[in-house]
């Protein structure tokens, strides 16, 4: 096998944005990320719950008024073609 062929293997931190710190070995020294398991809202619990009911109501009524606005444009067109 070639000599220095794998990269070199050492402790390491990992770092978020909360302030954790955990300690573990890769072959970067540290390495920094934006969330872990202490301030993930899925661990934490306080996760919320997207009201897609909502969502769909309101999917619904813009499609009536996009509907609506779309045959008033269609009745004014032909109003205007049979002048």
């Amino acid at each position: 096998m070639k000599t220095d062929l794998h990269p070199n293997y050492q402790d390491a931190e990992i770092r978020c944005a909360c302030g954790n710190v955990i300690k573990t070995r890769s072959t970067r020294k540290s390495v920094l990320i934006g969330i872990c398991n202490l301030c993930h809202p899925f661990y934490t619990g306080t996760q919320k719950f997207v009201d897609t009911a909502g969502r769909v109501d309101k999917f619904q009524q813009r499609l009536i008024k996009t509907q609506a606005a779309q045959a008033a444009a269609a009745a004014t067109k032909s109003a205007k073609k049979k002048k």
